[in-house]
């Protein structure tokens, strides 16, 4: 892939690993939304696919004319969600940068009403859009930052326990108007650069999950805000490479590159100790639930071996996943 000698006004990163179904129906949703922006470019970075995606998405791209505004970088290890939309972003030089998840179509306009967004508001430095499954439904995509005291809630599912513990869940409801929150997905966000450019790029020692919790907390404490626009519409599919999503639906055991995001996570932004305090509450609010399992009064909804997954990587919270 090469580019011209320019600064775009956005660039669209799209992370494909074995894939390339979903990338292209992505890159096929992107194709009107290209007739109606200007001087946007989309790079597809394939994080070192196992098979022929790279070239299959190439292709693709060659056939149905999308090369003056698509191209793939073909990375030689397969860098996690954090470092494969790193290079993607160090590859094209843009004042904006769209993440996009390969397991995403594009509504009609919703590029366009980002970018008109993040004109509208420059202390905005990241914008999401309203997620929603194919049905028009919303999807969750906007949160508060987790905490120890909300990990406590989130354990025990428990009414009593979110009002003793003075506060709601991590998720926020989807709203028609456009509303600040505390982080949101990046399953597709708009990142203003100057952002990258004050607080550093994405955490790549996270090698899935967390990182956009990461970055959010990052440009929260450098002035930014963070903005939903539920104008602008992503279909999410959620059909990627991650079986987290899938693993806790049906409460079997998530795979160990959550968990030592999560330790990473939560011993970077509340130190060792705060990591214990994290994980001891949890404790407290797994037993609650689980008390009320046994009489009957609660379904279960923790994960398999999730007592003793949340403390991977205890010891050394901040070792990263090596590239693949």
């Amino acid at each position: 892939m090469s580019t011209e000698t320019r600064t775009f006004r956005a660039a669209i990163v799209i992370l494909n690993y074995e894939t390339p179904k979903l990338t292209l129906d992505c890159l096929a949703s992107l194709a009107p939304e290209m007739a109606s922006v200007e001087d946007v470019f989309v790079v597809v970075v394939d994080n070192d696919s196992q098979d022929d995606s790279a070239q299959q998405i190439a292709d693709a791209i060659a056939q149905h004319g999308w090369s003056e505004w698509a191209g793939v970088f073909a990375s030689d290890c397969n860098a996690g969600f954090a470092g494969g939309n790193n290079i993607g972003i160090e590859a094209v030089p843009a004042k904006t940068y769209i993440l996009l998840n390969s397991d995403t179509i594009v509504r009609p306009g919703a590029i366009q009403r980002l970018l008109e967004a993040s004109d509208r508001f420059p202390d905005a430095g990241i914008i999401g859009p309203r997620l929603e499954w194919p049905d028009g439904s919303p999807q969750e995509s906007a949160f508060r930052f987790r905490s120890p005291r909300l990990e406590l809630i989130g354990a025990a599912g428990t009414n009593l326990v979110t009002r003793l513990a003075g506060g709601t869940g991590v998720a926020i409801d989807a709203r028609e108007e456009p509303f600040e929150a505390q982080w949101v997905s990046f399953a597709c966000v708009l990142i203003r650069g100057e952002v990258l450019k004050r607080v550093g790029m994405l955490d790549d020692g996270y090698f899935m999950y967390f990182e956009d919790i990461d970055l959010c907390r990052r440009a929260h404490r450098a002035g930014f805000r963070v903005l939903c626009w539920p104008d602008a519409r992503v279909v999410h599919l959620r059909g990627g490479t991650s079986e987290v999503k899938s693993e806790s639906a049906k409460r079997g055991r998530r795979p160990k590159y959550y968990y030592e995001s999560r330790t990473r996570y939560f011993a970077k932004f509340y130190a060792k100790r705060g990591l214990w305090l994290t994980n001891w509450l949890w404790g407290v609010g797994r037993s609650v639930a689980w008390l009320r399992e046994r009489v009957g009064l609660k379904k279960p909804h923790a994960c398999e071996n999730e007592w003793k997954d949340n403390w991977i990587n205890f010891k050394e919270p901040m070792k990263g996943r090596k590239a693949a």
